[in-house]
């Protein structure tokens, strides 16, 4: 049965497509389809039921923005269930040594993918309508962009990937009979549904199972309505199923925000920057430059599509995202002023608090509310105020706004072209021991230091407590490939005639022995990229060489109007801490990635440990 269809017909479909919909139709038997237009009338249909129905209720304080609340079992990415598919285990994880669990990727046989699917996916979407989503990562149409069509039985889902990604028509007419990224979602509760439905939010989280197959360009999700769950665009596609196409296709899919980065003389600077997740990385993609003169633009926040020019030779970004799927604590008008202008309007809150005055709440906004005696309703449904034990919204609770809407989104943001990215940065949460910036010494170190990126963890996935954990690249719960060969392919993108960015390292998270953070942060970070922009320029006299790269010379940082700040103990680079590093990270890539670290990796590695061993 059609509940509705494209354009009066089905049948102007793309081939392709009509075949991918009819097949998983079969398999999964929805009651109705409905192939999504990405109209406007579209989405206030699908809002209005999903209000009458309970799941979603307006915040009336704005215009047009959404609360959810999602059933408390189903509220973060599910990395123990998300699973790559290869015919080769090592296609996929690299040869770890014997007894060693891969950190980098979880591998799944192609037959025992078929068994797991076979034992969910049929009759799933039993009295439930499919929708068909067709979309574009990237300006629709673009040289870097790419086609994927979702299919969903969550109407949140369908509304968030409007937000996220370009939903629309237009793409079909691209698209022709052209291959594209098969997404296949499901909440996994038929109906009859044969259990309590919490906040109106169908899962199944005992049989949560997200599968990626990158030869065939497929995904399979089961079980979660949660973002980097269900929204396949996102990381599923966007970092996934797209850096096995950048390996294939020979440019890269990255965990990086893309900023444009102005000075006082007008000269503009773009750069990437890879951040383990809440870390900050949203924070400097819309940083309020406190020096004066200076300008920041954001082109994206989370994910970055490179390739190199045949005419220039310099790295082009696009922001395959329409929107920002952004962590909701900590998020405010001091922090980030900008998010927060961006999420005034058309946009949707999971599992933040409600004021009785109709206003999200959530950690991180005690001395922006008016009324600091207003009763809140937390994420739970229960009733709270300012200074009550626990917590009003969910670590993970999550803001999705259109990008458009952001008041620095850069004018080139969707230009199709990209824009040319001058540096790379990476960074992470280190406390101890590891300086506020260095630059790399070459392109092959640089893939060595973001190689070696550790991070305290997140509230992200579903790791508890705070300890530091290896993240390479910032890429470890989102690698698509075995993570030597990706090494590899960064290594392999140096060539004659091409201008390759410098990589620098930062951590604005260092703290003196007395636990206190030796960096403001924030607008502040500008100075930072003030340093790394003078490095870039060759200005000479302002770098300090170490055993791990450049700092800055105590002199070069421009520190005016800041006092207190122990510039030493926040640039030193403490010889027992960094041996003691060597040791870890040496451990780390030896079991981790084995026979399958490159030989020039493995190179960098011996050299730094000697510079280290020689301070």
């Amino acid at each position: 049965m059609v509940e509705r269809e494209y354009d009066g017909d089905f049948h102007l479909l793309p081939p392709k497509v009509q075949r991918f919909v009819a097949e998983k139709a079969e398999l999964m038997r929805p009651r109705g389809i409905y192939i999504c237009d990405g109209t406007e009338h579209e989405s206030e249909e699908i809002v209005d039921k999903l209000v009458e129905r309970g799941m979603l209720s307006p915040l009336k304080a704005y215009h047009n923005n959404y609360i959810c609340r999602t059933d408390p079992k189903d509220v973060a990415r599910v990395e123990s269930k998300t699973w790559m598919v290869t015919n080769d285990k090592y296609d996929t994880v690299c040869r770890t040594a014997e007894g060693v669990e891969p950190l980098m990727g979880h591998w799944m046989s192609p037959n025992d993918l078929s068994t797991e699917l076979d034992s969910r996916f049929p009759g799933c979407m039993a009295g439930r309508i499919m929708y068909v989503i067709p979309f574009s990562m990237g300006p629709v149409g673009g040289p870097l962009s790419k086609i994927g069509v979702q299919l969903t039985d969550s109407n949140y889902v369908v509304l968030s990937m409007r937000i996220m990604t370009r939903v629309t028509h237009e793409v079909f007419d691209v698209l022709g009979n052209s291959d594209f990224t098969r997404c296949i979602h499901s909440v996994g509760l038929p109906r009859p549904v044969k259990q309590r439905v919490i906040n109106h939010w169908p899962c199944n989280p005992d049989r949560v199972l997200i599968a990626h197959r990158p030869p065939e360009r497929e995904i399979w999700s089961f079980g979660s309505g949660y973002g980097g769950n269900s929204l396949l665009g996102k990381k599923c596609f966007a970092l996934r199923i797209a850096s096995n196409i950048a390996k294939d296709e020979g440019w890269m899919a990255e965990h990086m925000l893309i900023m444009g980065v102005t000075r006082p003389c007008g000269q503009e600077h773009f750069i990437a920057a890879a951040f383990p997740s809440a870390c900050g990385k949203t924070n400097l993609a819309m940083l309020e430059p406190t020096l004066p003169g200076w300008k920041v633009r954001c082109v994206g926040d989370d994910i970055a599509w490179m390739k190199f020019s045949k005419e220039d030779g310099r790295l082009y970004a696009i922001n395959p995202e329409a929107g920002f799927f952004g962590v909701a604590p900590g998020t405010s008008k001091k922090t980030n002023p900008m998010a927060v202008a961006t999420f005034q309007a058309n946009s949707i809150f999971t599992n933040v608090a409600e004021t009785a005055d109709g206003e999200y709440y959530w950690e991180g906004l005690e001395d922006e509310v008016k009324d600091k005696n207003v009763e809140i309703t937390t994420w739970l449904g229960e009733k709270w105020h300012i200074g009550d034990e626990g917590v009003a919204a969910h670590p993970n609770s999550r803001f999705a706004a259109p990008a458009r809407q952001c008041p620095i989104i850069h004018p080139k943001w969707e230009d199709p072209q990209g824009v040319p990215i001058d540096a790379i940065i990476f960074g992470g949460r280190r406390p101890a021991g590891v300086p506020l910036v260095f630059e790399t010494n070459s392109w092959l170190h640089g893939i060595y230091t973001g190689a070696c990126l550790k991070s305290e963890t997140t509230a992200a996935a579903e790791h508890k407590g705070k300890s530091v954990m290896h993240d390479p690249m910032a890429m470890r719960p989102f690698m698509g490939y075995n993570f030597g060969k990706y090494l590899q392919h960064w290594i392999d993108l140096e060539q004659p005639g091409r201008i390759m960015p410098k990589i620098y390292h930062v951590n604005w998270f260092r703290k003196s022995a007395e636990g206190k953070f030796l960096w403001p942060g924030y607008g502040e970070n500008i100075r930072v990229i003030d340093w790394i922009i003078k490095r870039l320029d060759g200005v000479e006299g302002i770098g300090k060489e170490t055993a791990i790269g450049t700092v800055p010379t105590p002199e070069s940082l421009n520190l005016d109007g800041l006092d207190g700040v122990k510039l030493d103990e926040l640039m030193s680079v403490p010889k027992e801490y960094w041996a003691e590093d060597a040791v870890e990270v040496k451990n780390f890539l030896t079991t981790q990635v084995g026979e399958d670290l490159p030989a020039p990796i493995r190179n960098e590695m011996e050299q730094q440990e000697k510079r280290i061993n020689d301070m």
